[in-house]
């Protein structure tokens, strides 16, 4: 029996997803991990990278995997089930690869656990909807904003992990130097990887067609453009080589 949708909690956790990427912009200070940790937080308590970001985005691999696992059918069914199943495919790499691979400064472990916070209410919030409220018509697989965000999704998806990897090449294990990255979209851009994770969620808005997605769209644009931002000004500052033609996260315009 289907489980009726509680409309109250989804425009909630949704307005509370806009408003906390408009409070982002607002601070326009990047969160305090990575390059920024010791000036930001220099006596937090840390763990290894590794481990840190695994804790952080298991719950957004979880739950949603957790309520798509409580379904009946096939994956490959209902568009919803289809969608959730690429939010998962999404932070089962994040959960699963890239922090098993990643060779980042040890994580501040108050920032773990918000972060683990907002993964598990993210995740909660996009599952609930595609499984419990969201409606589609029989014909959504053949509906222009379906097949244009899927598409969207693994390109975005596809510059994502080629970026990760360009800059995971950059440090030899256990070095904590930083290096120019070259290659892909880093030629235009400082911050390929998060254009690739934005573009992403701009095409899973799209095809899913639905608040909550459009809200943590808003949400990624906010936070790792900020991001982008700040890195773009860190490597000007660092590098006297850096290239003038790069931009910080769109190609030849910003």
């Amino acid at each position: 029996m289907r489980v009726p949708c509680q409309q109250s909690p989804v425009l909630a956790g949704s307005a509370a997803l806009a408003a906390l990427g408009a409070f982002v912009l607002y601070l326009a200070e990047p969160s305090s991990y990575g390059k920024y940790s010791e000036r930001a937080m220099p006596a937090a308590a840390r763990l290894p990278a590794r481990a840190a970001w695994f804790l952080q985005e298991l719950p957004s691999f979880a739950v949603p995997a957790g309520i798509l696992a409580r379904q009946p059918g096939a994956l490959f069914g209902p568009p919803a089930t289809v969608l959730l199943g690429l939010f998962c495919a999404h932070y089962f790499y994040r959960t699963f690869v890239y922090s098993l691979h990643t060779r980042g400064r040890p994580f501040p472990v108050v920032l773990l656990v918000k972060g683990f916070v907002f993964c598990m209410g993210n995740g909660l919030l996009q599952g609930y909807y595609l499984i419990y409220c969201a409606e589609y018509p029989a014909d959504w697989y053949t509906d222009i904003r379906f097949s244009l965000g899927i598409f969207l999704f693994i390109l975005g998806m596809g510059i994502n992990i080629h970026s990760d990897c360009i800059l995971r090449q950059l440090r030899k294990p256990g070095e904590v130097i930083y290096r120019i990255p070259q290659g892909g979209l880093f030629t235009y851009v400082s911050g390929a990887n998060f254009l690739g994770e934005i573009i992403e969620w701009i095409g899973y808005a799209l095809a899913t067609w639905s608040l909550p997605a459009l809200a943590f769209a808003f949400f990624s644009l906010c936070f790792l453009g900020l991001r982008a931002f700040h890195h773009h000004r860190f490597y000007l500052k660092m590098f006297e080589d850096y290239p003038k033609s790069r931009k910080a996260l769109i190609p030849f315009i910003f």
